[in-house]
Parts: structure tokens; sequence; C-alpha cells
């Protein structure tokens, strides 16, 4: 089954589908309209407190990755001793599209003369409608990233996972394009930003949706002879899959505690991949609110972003091959910290849009490579088990970020505060990456598997 060109491609497929989502959605489309068109530059009340759109945003990202960070390992268990991994992709990847698609429905506030909201519009039925989406899409790729083990093997695993981001830039990209026609050609068609803003949400859930029929169609997954072992057997089945989730989740932590040097790593990972994922998530709202700049400018630079990251994750794919995945990522964490640095102190749209660049080289390499890096360093018998884990806690990793951001946003009022100190989670992860030792990493592995 490894290596097989149709269940890669399938697997590929998915990231083209669900790409469009995060690229569209949550980079770029919503973070502009919850700002500009719900809750407006006054911010909205809550418990009592006015929470700018900006720290809102933040707070909505942590709260969400943490609730995956809840679930995720009992299901990823549960998938991963009844070869349910494929069950639970498709089934968060269309509930997730359809929440997207619901997002269509979320309306605007009461804006004034001057195009200013003084009535908020429906800020918590977006908030549910983001959440629910966000989980659905965090929790599919807790599944679709255990796949990777058992489609490659460990000479081609750099080269497919940096091939299914390149599959998802590509789709994100096409996608993306589509609502940046839609949005800025919309006097044209004869309907308001406002009403393109929300088919183009509306049109991604659709994109998600279809595209993920090529998964259904041609990713295979194993099947398993496991019985329920027989201390679960005369519970209730929904409690007895629940127990056997939790004692499997608890098992593997204390597998990967064998592996001194992938404990490392799964630490770095967790500071620079929060990093990486607030910069990305925050930088459209950033741009509007600091920056000031227009919807059209920041769909542009982040259709940037996409497009350079194709050929971003390529590249570094390339550099793995010649120094090593750790050392690739190790200088891409380097062009991050520059990246926070250069955020603090743009004021146009043409830095916006350098900006963009440099975060699209780097941001497909990094994702790419700490995936496939991983994968090298676990035991092949315990892959899905492992990868699970590690999916597990890239996602918990995905909840600090956001909430500083919002807290120093929120306290400080200047979101230029905020971006710059990001850096520390890229200082701390390039630390760590360099104590992991790759010999040393291949030496636990074997001792595990003999």
């Amino acid at each position: 089954m490894k290596n097989d060109k149709k269940t890669i491609f399938g697997w590929c497929m998915y990231d083209l589908a669900n790409s469009a989502y995060i690229t569209t959605v949550s980079a770029a489309l919503l973070p502009i309209y919850f700002r500009e068109g719900i809750v407006g530059k006054s911010g909205v009340d809550v418990f009592g407190a006015t929470v700018s759109a900006s720290a809102m945003w933040g707070f909505m990202l942590g709260f969400a990755a943490l609730l995956v960070f809840l679930f995720a390992p009992v299901l990823g268990s549960i998938a991963d001793f009844s070869a349910a991994k494929k069950k639970f992709l498709i089934s968060f990847a269309y509930f997730g599209s359809l929440f997207a698609t619901l997002l269509f429905f979320c309306g605007q506030g009461v804006a004034d003369e001057t195009g200013e909201i003084v009535q908020t519009g429906d800020v918590w039925y977006t908030v549910i409608l983001y959440i629910c989406t966000q989980v659905c899409f965090v929790g599919a790729n807790v599944f679709y990233d255990a796949f990777l083990p058992h489609i490659a093997t460990e000479d081609q695993i750099d080269s497919v996972s940096a091939k299914g981001y390149a599959y998802g830039y590509v789709g994100g990209s096409f996608q993306f394009g589509i609502a940046l026609a839609l949005v800025a050609l919309h006097d044209r068609i004869g309907i308001s930003q406002t009403l393109a803003v929300r088919i183009g949400m509306a049109m991604t859930g659709l994109w998600w949706a279809g595209w993920t029929l090529f998964t259904v169609r041609y990713l295979r997954e194993v099947e398993t002879d496991e019985e329920l072992p027989e201390k679960y057997g005369k519970m209730p089945k929904l409690f007895a899959y629940l127990s056997l989730g939790i004692d499997r989740t608890i098992n593997t932590v204390r597998k990967v505690g064998n592996f001194r040097q992938l404990t490392i790593f799964v630490l770095a990972y967790m500071a620079y991949n929060d990093g990486a994922h607030t910069v990305t998530s925050m930088a459209a709202i950033y741009g509007k609110d600091e920056l000031g700049l227009g919807t059209t400018a920041l769909m542009v630079t982040l259709l940037l972003v996409q497009i350079v990251a194709i050929g971003g994750a390529l590249a570094f794919s390339r550099i793995a091959d010649r120094i090593g995945a750790r050392r690739a990522v190790m200088i891409s964490l380097v062009l991050w910290s520059g990246v926070v640095i250069y955020a603090y102190f743009i004021h146009t749209a043409t830095e916006f849009f350098v900006l963009g660049m440099i975060v699209g080289v780097v941001l497909g390499g990094t994702q790419a490579l700490s995936r496939s890096f991983y994968g090298a360093m676990i035991p092949e018998n315990a892959s899905a088990e492992f990868y699970g884990f590690f999916s597990v806690f890239s996602k918990f990793s995905a909840i600090w970020g956001p909430f500083i951001f919002g807290f120093i946003k929120q306290v400080t009022g200047q979101a230029r505060l905020a971006i710059i100190s990001l850096i520390v989670f890229f200082i701390v992860g390039f630390i760590l990456l360099a104590f992991v030792n790759d010999e040393k990493a291949k030496a636990e592995k074997l001792a595990f598997e003999s």
C-alpha cells in the first residue's frame, strides 16, 4: 500500500480541498468581515468588558484549539484501534464544510453615514459558527496527518509531505483567487462588497466538500481485526471506546517519554508552530487594524503567500535533502524571527506585500519538513499512534500564541507589540531544535523496534 500513487493522490487532494477554508475564510475574508462589518472599531461587550475585534479573534482561535486538544487524543486512539481514521476524517470534513457554508448567514452590523459600525451584527452567531468550523478543520487534520506514515516509506516521506502541502497551496490559491475576483469586481457584478465576501465564504464550504470526494474515492485504509479487550467488554460500547481511547493516549505519552530526542523535538515544534500559526492567522486583522490597509491589498497579499508557499515547500524539501530536515527547519526559524521583527516596523501596503512574500517562502517549508522529520523519528510499528500524539500536540501548541496576541493587544492597545512578542516562540523553538541529535534519534527508534 505504501507509495501507491492513487492513495497518495487521494491523500493530497484533501489538502487541496480544505486549504481553501484556512486561506479564504480563516486567514482572509472572515477576519476582515468580523472587524469591519460585524464588530467595528468600538469593539464588543463581553461580560461587561469592551473587547476589540482583533483581541476577540485571537481568543476565538485559542479556544477552538483548546477544544480540539481536549477531545482529539481520545478520537485519535479510537481511530487507530478501529482503523476508522478515514471515517473520522470524512465526517469532520463534511461537518466543517457545512459550518463554513453557513457563515454566509452571519449578518453585518448597522453603520452610520461614515460607514462605522454603531450597532454590532451577529457577533456570537459568527463566533460559534467559526469555532465549530475551526474545530472540524483541525479535527480532520488529526486523522489526515496520521495517514502519512502508512502511505509513504521513510525515503519518500519528506517528498510526499511536501507534495501534500503543495496541493494545498494550489487549491487554496485558486479558490482564494476566485473569491478575490468576486470581492474586487463586486460593483461590476452588481452586488455589495459585503455580499461578495459572504458568497466567497459560502463558496469555500462547497469547494471543501466537493474536492473531498476524491479523498473518499482514492484514499485507502488498512482494515484491522482487533477486538475490544476483555476489560472493556462489559461497558456500553460508547463508554468502552472512550475508555480505550483515554488508556491508549496515556500509554502513548508513556512511550514518548522513552524517546528523549523525540520529546525535545515535540517541545521545539510546539513553540515555533505556535508562533507561525499565530502570525498567519492574525495577519489579515493586523493589516486592517494596525496598518489600515484596504481589503483588496490584504487579500492580494494573502493570495501571494499561498502561491509563494508552493515553491517554498518544494524548495525547502530540496534543502533538506542536502543538509537534513532539522537544519532546514532551523534556517526557516531564523527567517520567521525576521518576519515578526519586520512586521513591527512596517506601515505601507508595499511593505506588507514584501512581508507576505517572506512568509510564503518559509511557511511551506516549516510545515512540511516538521511533519516528515517527526515521521522519520518514530517507530514504524507504532506510527499511527505516535502521529496521533504529534497531531494533538501541534493543536495544543496553537492555543497559546493567539491568546497571548489577544491579551497583549487588549492590555496595551497595540498590535505591533503583540506581533513582535511572537519572536519568543521562534527563539525557544530554535534553541530546543539545536539540542536534537539525529543519530541518537535513529538509535532510539531502532532500540524500540527491536
